[in-house]
């Protein structure tokens, strides 16, 4: 491993994909440049098909991916399940889960299932903050963890699973240095990662919820650069100060 060495964990959907492309192809170049140097890991509440799918797409390849909102994690070239992490992510999910949260919230006609969804979750849209939040109730009581983001995502995770979390295990696992890696993000499904306490960033389009939230995480850095311009500022600068 290089002496010098920073790893991003970013978002993806307005975060690493954020912005215009000029300010995307920015980012990209620069993570190419230093290859050698970056280990980069996609945290993403979208599932592993679809990072497998745009890794192929875009000109620097993700070296690990974390999935489903921090329950599923695939490493290495060829992307797949760590033999350590499986057993992990698994303790937190039984097998009849699924059920149970479907029959739970059965009745609550404001929320609609998403359709192909993968990994240790059950996710919904909602169109009502309050029956979100009604729902969101029941879901904690019943020993589940709710997420609500962005004013349309419901969430239904594992309790103790989230992308913070599990980029922790992650990092720790491979052994890579917590105070080397840089997290990045623009919803409250992001809000676990930068609970972590790891240097993060904020992209200036990040939903007004996070940005309140973030009043009480004096150590996030609330970029005034969108998308990925706001991430190649943070990344830069925290690569800087690791030389």
């Amino acid at each position: 491993m290089t002496e010098k060495l920073s790893i991003l964990a970013t978002d993806l959907d307005g975060t690493f994909l954020g912005g215009d492309a000029a300010a995307r192809a920015r980012l990209y170049d620069w993570i190419a440049h230093h290859r050698s140097e970056i280990v980069l890991i996609f945290v993403s509440g979208r599932g592993q098909r679809f990072m497998r799918e745009l890794a192929q797409s875009l000109p620097v390849r993700p070296d690990h991916c974390i999935g489903d909102v921090g329950t599923t994690v695939h490493v290495g070239e060829a992307l797949t399940p760590h033999p350590e992490l499986e057993p992990w992510l698994d303790a937190h999910w039984s097998a009849d889960a699924p059920a149970r949260i479907e029959a739970l919230l059965a009745n609550h006609a404001g929320l609609r299932l998403q359709p192909g969804i993968e990994g240790r979750r059950r996710s919904y849209f909602f169109d009502d903050p309050a029956i979100a939040h009604a729902a969101a109730a029941q879901v904690r009581a019943a020993g589940f963890e709710p997420l609500i983001s962005d004013n349309l995502y419901f969430d239904v995770l594992p309790r103790g699973l989230q992308k913070g979390p599990t980029l922790l295990r992650l990092l720790d696992t491979l052994g890579l240095p917590r105070e080397r890696t840089l997290v990045a993000g623009d919803t409250l499904n992001d809000l676990s990662m930068f609970q972590t306490g790891l240097p993060a960033v904020a992209v200036a389009n990040r939903e007004p919820g996070l940005d309140r939230a973030l009043a009480e995480l004096p150590h996030v850095h609330r970029s005034e650069q969108e998308g990925a311009a706001g991430v190649l500022d943070a990344l830069a600068r925290f690569h800087q100060q690791g030389e």
